[in-house]
């Protein structure tokens, strides 16, 4: 039996399903799979009833659910007190973060952190903004970064810097020799968007209801799964986008694309940092406040 079994035996547990647990995790689905038969080797019974959508723990795995967490609270505990007694901030740190900060801001971050603390290992995963959320309340991840709010989240999300959202279109695009442009005017365009769940999407669809236009009702002709993707389809002449100014600053420099100056763009949003509600190691309390000095 292994610290890394029992992580995997929690994770499946709290995410409902192998897959869940290895996005959580940031392994394999097989991985996750062999460190769950390795613990039920160890303690020779069958700890989850697979069923074709999910698991349900047997009466086994809820006899060891309980002394599995009270095993992994005891090392992380043992771990902070020799991280006190020896004065060094050590250990591993897991972020997880939504694709903005989890690609633009926190990679900037990191290298004073690091330097600062060079015995500190650090993992960035990227997941959409509710997966975020749910990772940092299971425990697959100490702290996590947002560009949008998660309702009933169960985490604290306290805003920490703000970013832009900016409305780009092709170069060559007519709109572009329109003066006094309203977003009213741009319903009948096509649009390349974000996927349903991600922050972006989230905080676009509200300035757009804000403007006045049903985001329902935009010709959105694809939706892609990172803004760098919506950048390439729109110097492409695909459409319309919305995205952070992080992502379109180069493409906007180069001139392949170009932001589209309309009422009520850009819009500002703010970047959340996300804490659990329970105790955390001496590493992300200390990654915690270098955020808040270096963006807050």
């Amino acid at each position: 039996m292994n610290i890394s079994q029992l992580r995997a035996f929690i994770a499946v547990v709290e995410q409902g399903s192998f897959s869940a647990a290895a996005r959580v995790l940031g392994i394999s689905q097989p991985a996750v799979t062999m460190q769950v038969q390795g613990l039920e080797a160890d303690v020779g019974a069958l700890l989850f009833d697979r069923r074709y959508r999910g698991v349900d723990l047997t009466e086994a795995g809820k006899s060891v659910l309980p002394h599995a967490r009270a095993v992994l609270e005891e090392i992380d505990a043992a771990r902070d007190e020799l991280e006190s007694l020896s004065g060094a901030i050590t250990g591993r740190l897991t972020v997880a973060a939504s694709t903005t900060p989890g690609q633009y801001v926190l990679p900037n971050l990191l290298g004073e952190f690091l330097r600062r603390n060079p015995e500190v290992g650090v993992t960035i995963t990227v997941h959409d903004t509710a997966e975020v959320v749910d990772i940092v309340e299971s425990g697959g991840a100490h702290l996590g970064m947002v560009g949008a709010k998660v309702r009933g989240a169960r985490a604290t999300l306290e805003e920490i810097s703000t970013d832009e959202l900016v409305l780009i279109c092709p170069p060559d695009s007519p709109l572009l020799e329109r003066k006094g442009l309203l977003a009213p005017d741009l319903a009948n365009e096509r649009f390349i968007m974000r996927e349903q769940g991600s922050g972006t999407r989230q905080v676009t669809e509200s300035a757009l209801r804000a403007q006045g236009i049903n985001p329902d009702d935009l010709l959105v002709v694809t939706e892609l799964g990172t803004s760098e993707a919506i950048v390439r389809a729109i110097e492409g002449g695909l459409g319309l986008g919305i995205v952070s100014r992080w992502v379109a600053e180069k493409a906007i420099a180069l001139g392949t694309v170009r932001e589209l100056s309309v009422g009520g763009f850009p819009v500002s949003r703010p970047f959340y940092v996300v804490i659990p509600h329970r105790s955390t190691t001496r590493a992300a309390s200390a990654f915690l406040e270098h955020l808040r000095l270096s963006v807050g």
